[in-house]
């Protein structure tokens, strides 16, 4: 059974159609680019799976459980987890709060010291271990990226979903964001990954999906994608031939 079903998703505001019948999958432990131009509807699509905003039409489902219609926190104890283009951390509170607080909402709702050690084991993998006891707001913005990582994967999701996650990183912590999201796949997670950076999205997306104006426009193995006319067109803004 396929792991992440989207069939025909539409996200209407008004007179804009932001997702148009959108329908893609993802299998157990894939890593999937999900690229466009600024506007093609990317971010939106991941907030339809995550609830964020609810979908006008269409059906999303994970693990064969329906996810349209259904609450975040709902959508979160089901398995999915996410990070945002803005970091959404809880500046005065420390890191080992931040992350308890996913740990104790998340997939399997942990209380007391089972929450206290999944949120550890999330601090641990994403390198701010020793840093547990810190206030949130004293961190440089890599940590504050790391920190929203943890925060995502102390909800012990099936699903990771990062919007933009390496945004923002000079070349040595690209380099430390990449290889971070490398051992996360090999974990088993499915992963989306939003991205412009195409080095990540080379070294770490086996496949890709390309969205343009809402409408997905090409799907398939990442070096295929890049090359493709439909693509470069939209990504240069060339108008494509009827």
């Amino acid at each position: 059974m396929t792991f992440l079903t989207i069939d025909k998703a539409v996200k209407q505001f008004g007179g804009l159609r932001a997702v148009d019948g959108v329908s893609l999958s993802l299998e157990a432990g894939e890593v999937l680019g999900l690229l466009g131009p600024n506007g093609s509807g990317k971010t939106t699509l991941l907030n339809l799976i995550s609830g964020a905003l609810p979908a006008t039409s269409g059906r999303i489902a994970l693990n064969g459980t329906v996810l349209t219609g259904r609450r975040p926190d709902q959508i979160a104890r089901a398995g999915v987890a996410r990070t945002f283009q803005l970091v959404r951390i809880l500046p005065s509170l420390t890191l080992m709060e931040n992350v308890m607080i996913p740990a104790v909402f998340g997939h399997r709702a942990h209380w007391g010291a089972a929450a206290e050690t999944v949120a550890r084991d999330a601090l641990e993998a994403v390198g701010l271990g020793a840093r547990a006891q810190g206030i949130a707001g004293d961190l440089l913005y890599l940590d504050q990226k790391r920190l929203e990582l943890a925060r995502a994967l102390a909800a012990e999701p099936e699903l990771l979903l990062l919007d933009e996650w390496l945004a923002g990183l000079n070349p040595t912590e690209l380099q430390e964001g990449i290889e971070l999201i490398r051992s996360l796949a090999g974990r088993g997670l499915g992963i989306i990954m939003v991205e412009h950076i195409m080095e990540a999205v080379r070294a770490l997306c086996p496949r890709s999906a390309v969205m343009n104006s809402g409408r997905l426009i090409a799907d398939g193995p990442t070096g295929d994608v890049l090359s493709d006319p439909a693509v470069i067109a939209a990504y240069l803004g060339e108008v494509e031939d009827a």
